[in-house]
């Protein structure tokens, strides 16, 4: 079977800015029927062939989707760079090209330089997920935290959503505005100066830590603590006291406030460990949710 340029666009998931409503809706449906089938092998992927490329290391974000793909019966390479001829010098567009060479039907990637991955898309003829690329995006974490507040509050029309942390370097921040603006949530930032990205002022406002911590979820990024050495972060103490959602700032969300993280969590720096263990914590939730949104995206792109 041949596939057009068009059907792999469709069939892509390349980010959530230029994705309809309607296709993420479809997306979170289908998330929520893979995870009420009681079984958990369903091999409806069985025939296909699905490489996870991860040019930047993520064990917890390649390990959901290789749960995702075997599920679905895919057969599943994995491929790290750090053990890889990317090392010698091989392009990342070669290394692409190589594996689409011996038949895979799609292609996971996760990659630091933002806009390579869009270059790829448009050069190579089987479908690719982003599995974040650079500061750019970052969609399936945003489709699980879009699936966890939806099963919280049943719908994301009107919801109040701050996001706090490293808005600078987020590409989860960026495709949780983009995805939830669609759905008519109210998004805020909440963000040391020099972590603010003044481009995304235009479309979320920066509120100060007081107003962030009133909304219906707070989400909390991970603080990346080498910024420290970049002289972003002057220490984990001091961004703790000042941006990190300690014992006491959670005692003073509403009761019905929902607490999220990306995860992996700098536990007593953005979010102190009793706060990730506590009622309101969503943070074990989300990464069960990556799986069936996951599989939702992969069946999507390697549908026969």
């Amino acid at each position: 079977m041949i596939t057009t340029a068009s059907q792999l666009r469709e069939r892509s998931l390349l980010g959530l800015k230029e994705l309809s409503r309607n296709e993420i809706e479809s997306i979170l449906d289908r998330a929520h029927h893979w995870e009420s089938q009681p079984q958990k092998l369903i091999p409806v992927l069985q025939s296909r062939f699905a490489a996870n490329m991860f040019f930047e290391n993520s064990t917890r974000t390649r390990f959901s989707f290789e749960m995702a793909e075997k599920r679905l019966g895919a057969q599943v390479l994995n491929f790290s760079a750090a053990a890889s001829s990317v090392e010698k010098g091989e392009s990342i567009y070669d290394t692409v090209r190589t594996l689409e060479s011996m038949g895979i039907d799609a292609g996971v990637i996760r990659l630091k330089p933002a806009g390579v991955l869009q270059e790829l898309a448009d050069k190579v003829s089987v479908p690719l997920v982003n599995a974040g690329d650079g500061n750019n995006e970052h969609p399936t974490q945003a489709l699980l935290d879009l699936y966890t507040m939806r099963k919280t509050f049943g719908e994301l029309k009107g919801l109040r959503v701050s996001i706090i942390g490293d808005i600078l370097h987020s590409r989860v921040a960026r495709s949780n505005l983009w995805a939830l603006q669609k759905f008519g949530a109210k998004v805020s930032f909440c963000a040391p100066d020099n972590m603010q990205a003044p481009e995304l002022a235009t479309y979320a406002p920066y509120v100060p830590m007081q107003e962030a911590l009133q909304a219906d979820v707070v989400m909390m990024l991970r603080v990346q603590l080498e910024r420290h050495a970049e002289g972003m972060l002057r220490s984990a103490d001091e961004y703790r006291e000042r941006y990190g959602l300690t014992e006491e700032r959670a005692a003073s969300l509403k009761s019905g406030t929902i607490i999220m993280h990306p995860a992996p969590v700098n536990r007593n720096v953005e979010i102190d460990s009793a706060v990730v263990e506590s009622e309101q914590s969503r943070i074990f939730p989300q990464m069960a949710n990556g799986v069936p949104i996951r599989m939702a995206v992969m069946e999507r792109a390697m549908k026969l």
